[in-house]
């Protein structure tokens, strides 16, 4: 049933079924026309024998070859009584046994009947609609055939137009369409392909998306790298101060902006697609309970089942440490860390993750309503990076007894590989 509600079979469907009531309709009308025809043709035929018979009964002649009666037992009712009224007509009926026209007129206040053979007739008329029949069905099966063809190319079409949609909206910026242009679009009389629009719609779409990204990843990194070398001395220059309040204050405000500027530097590096990981054999738990102990956090950290995985030490501890600092900034103790195997979930008892996070992942700087969920600034979206660098799925989630579930989950390739 899902194959035939495609677009496929609809438009095949559809093509078919209108091919069928046309050739029906068609069919329908060639029927009437051909068969009132020969009908008519033989219906002169027995009106002129009529006229011969009624000739010869008024000179008290021999009929000759003409087959002729007076109330003949197999004259039909309707043409009797049509006789009763003074009235000549014809009609289809049988005379014993066999189709005939009858043809009969008043004679003296008889039915003066005359009937010809009519099973010729009929055969003809049958072998009328079996040729319409056959030709009905041999255009509606070549016309059924050309829709499934054409609508196989519609949906080809579309599918891979679909299929580049799904890729460009989970990250893949490169991906085209690639339908060559058709002529010179300036030309109105040129024949359009509504498919091929989309499909070029998208692909420019793509690339002006890309080259915006591009903009913004090559402004990102500008800035960072501009800002990198006065902080420095900015540093350098307050410890030069005289110790108070001031300089602490001072140092304080430039170590968080020293610290923005290396997170944006990370997300330029990630975003470029330069950073690799070095890989090695780690067990889970001890890489997570180092991780934990390193970034200073309070922490319950329980190893279900420990695992032996393939990752970057280093680029883990930058994941779990982002994620623990979300955890305690945004949610509420106890924060807790669950290891199974190549699962690792972080669990706050806070006022959970926005819907919006959970639904399309972090956004940078997007820190959300305070009051009413948890917000996401640069430190979810470097950890969301350094995951794809190891091939590890990142999730959010809300528990259903409260606060934040953030799941780690290592590909069981790479446990193969280093188990």
């Amino acid at each position: 049933m899902r194959a035939l509600s495609s677009l496929r079979w609809k438009i095949a469907l559809t093509t078919t079924l209108v091919c069928c009531t046309v050739a029906a309709a068609l069919g329908i009308a060639v029927h009437n026309v051909v068969a009132r025809q020969i009908v008519g043709e033989v219906r002169k035929d027995v009106e002129r024998e009529l006229e011969h018979a009624l000739g010869h009964y008024e000179y008290g002649t021999a009929h000759g070859d003409v087959q002729a009666a007076l109330d003949p037992p197999g004259l039909p009712g309707p043409l009797r009584d049509l006789v009763a009224h003074g009235r000549t007509g014809s009609m289809v009926g049988t005379y014993q046994g066999k189709p005939v026209m009858w043809g009969a007129a008043p004679a003296d206040r008889q039915a003066l009947a005359v009937w010809i053979p009519y099973d010729t007739t009929r055969a003809r008329l049958q072998d009328l609609d079996t040729a319409i029949l056959a030709s009905s069905a041999l255009a509606a099966g070549v016309v059924a055939l050309a829709g499934v063809f054409l609508a196989n190319r519609i949906s080809r079409s579309l599918t891979t137009t679909a299929a580049v949609a799904r890729r460009i909206s989970a990250g893949d910026l490169d991906a085209r369409v690639g339908f060559p242009a058709d002529g010179d679009a300036r030309d109105p009389h040129r024949y359009r392909d509504e498919v091929r629009d989309v499909a070029q719609a998208l692909d420019s779409m793509a690339a002006s998306l890309q080259a915006r990204l591009e903009a913004e990843k090559r402004f990102t990194a500008d800035v960072a790298h501009e800002l990198r070398t006065p902080l420095t001395g900015s540093l350098a220059a307050a410890a030069l101060l005289p110790e108070g309040r001031p300089k602490e204050m001072i140092e304080d405000r430039l170590r968080a902006l020293h610290l923005l500027t290396e997170d944006l530097l990370e997300i330029s590096r990630l975003d470029s697609g330069v950073e690799r990981a070095d890989l090695a054999r780690v067990e889970l738990g001890r890489a997570v309970r180092r991780a934990v102990a390193g970034s200073r956090l309070a922490a319950e950290v329980r190893v279900v089942r420990d695992a032996v995985v393939l990752t970057d030490r280093r680029r883990l501890d930058r994941i779990l440490t982002n994620l623990l600092v979300n955890a305690h900034k945004h949610g509420r103790p106890p924060v807790e860390v669950t290891v199974e195997g190549p699962v690792v979930v972080i669990h706050d008892h806070g006022s959970g993750y926005p819907a919006e996070l959970v639904e399309q992942g972090p956004r940078r700087f997007r820190t959300g309503d305070p009051g009413r969920g948890r917000g996401h600034g640069l430190g979810l979206t470097i950890a969301a990076g350094q995951a794809a660098v190891l091939d590890i799925a990142l999730s959010f989630a809300n528990a259903p007894d409260g606060g934040a579930l953030t799941t780690l989950r290592l590909p069981v390739g790479r446990l193969a590989e280093g188990s």
